[in-house]
């Protein structure tokens, strides 16, 4: 099709589902301060006024599990007496367990029985999916960076506290946008769903929304006859924990590319890097971002697959959509020259043994400039070019 909408959506750091993520990776993070070789699978589940984490974690780490919990929630902005959810006041259970040793020694880089190599393996079995493309600075899907902007911006000027004391951490945004012959031309319609106190009117809020968000981070040149729904229920006075339940990994597209490449079904947040669900997600989007980057295609998608307690992955795919300046096999050739994609060394390369999650979790873990999140780099986009001649 030369002309067609797509549509992305995000979401804010007090949606249900993200304060989950949030503090998730909040206790990844303490234990990796710790013990690097902590073994991380910490899951959460929020509902009204309560936390529940369960999982396995293994560490040399002395963590005080609710002392990381409360100090997440209040990070994110559940402080407000009238809501049900608050930092301070929610009840927390805690069924967190060590990681199981049939898991471990799969993992381990040593010997076990029934094990077909002394290496480190992968976590798990299953597919990830990496992806960049040349639409936005990032090298990611416009429709889901625009999302993201105006989730960032909202955040931005609640935690600031002075143009909208009314505002209240739960939000949810989402962007259409037209595309003419592959490239954005105009966005179609903006959403914005956003938590409030109970004494704003809505014709405030849509001003609000409108003049001092969306209008301030999304390209004037873009905005042409655009719809704007702003609250359209009418009202949104209940939200968080409180009006929804939430879960650890449920917004595994918000959290990647909008729903434009494809997904293997892994979610992130509070896995630490020996899972593959995570580091190899975060490697295929250093992979595709340094194709798209040394200008051997405007848009690149790689997938690999690995089998649990094995070193090396089982396949590794990619696909320019017919955009590559060399055959997608001579780009997959150079790939595998530069890149390794073993478990132990995708850890190595990326640095990944650090306490830097908890600035991954909101607003996409792909498409950020902190230097920490080392997937972003660009750093082999000249030695790949070379490969690929």
């Amino acid at each position: 099709m030369s002309t067609y909408i797509f549509s992305s959506e995000s979401v804010g750091e007090g949606h249900p589902d993200k304060v989950c993520d949030t503090i998730s990776d909040a206790i990844l993070d303490a234990c990796l301060a710790q013990d690097p070789k902590s073994r991380v699978a910490c899951e959460t589940l929020v509902k009204s006024n309560m936390v529940v984490v369960a999982g396995e974690i293994t560490t040399k780490a002395k963590i005080d599990y609710e002392q990381i919990i409360r100090a997440a929630i209040r990070e994110i902005g559940y402080v407000n007496n009238d809501d049900i959810f608050h930092a301070d006041t929610v009840f927390i259970n805690n069924y967190l367990t060590g990681q199981s040793p049939d898991i471990a020694q799969g993992v381990d880089a040593k010997k076990a029985k029934g094990k077909k190599t002394a290496e480190q393996g992968a976590g798990d079995q299953g597919i990830m999916f990496g992806y960049a493309c040349n639409e936005t600075p990032e090298l990611m899907p416009a429709p889901i960076m625009f999302a993201h902007r105006l989730g960032r911006e909202l955040t931005r000027i609640r935690k600031a506290g002075k143009l909208a004391k009314w505002l209240r951490p739960d939000a949810k945004t989402q962007v259409s946008v037209e595309y003419n012959d592959g490239k954005p031309v105009r966005i179609v319609n903006v959403v914005i769903s956003t938590q409030h106190a109970a004494n704003v009117e809505h014709a405030e809020i849509e001003k609000f929304c409108i003049e001092q968000v969306i209008k301030k981070v999304l390209p004037k040149e873009l905005l042409k006859d655009t719809e704007f729904l702003i609250n359209p229920t009418g009202n949104f006075v209940i939200g968080g924990p409180q009006g929804d339940s939430g879960l650890t990994g449920r917004k595994i597209i918000v959290d990647t590319y909008g729903g434009w490449g494809r997904h293997g079904g892994g979610a992130f947040s509070g896995k630490d890097p020996s899972k593959v669900d995570r580091s190899a997600a975060y490697m295929g989007r250093w992979v595709a971002k340094n194709v798209v980057a040394a200008g051997l295609a405007t848009h690149c998608e790689v997938q690999f697959a690995y089998a649990i307690g094995h070193p090396l992955p089982v396949s590794i795919h990619i696909d320019t959509f017919g955009t590559g300046t060399k055959s997608d096999e001579v780009i997959l050739a150079a790939i595998k020259k530069v890149f390794s994609f073993k478990p132990a060394d995708i850890i190595k390369q990326l640095n990944l043994l650090r306490p830097i999650y908890s600035k991954s979790t909101n607003y996409g873990h792909f498409g950020k400039t902190d230097e920490d999140l080392t997937w972003e780099r660009t750093d082999k986009a000249e030695v790949l070019k070379k490969a690929a001649k």
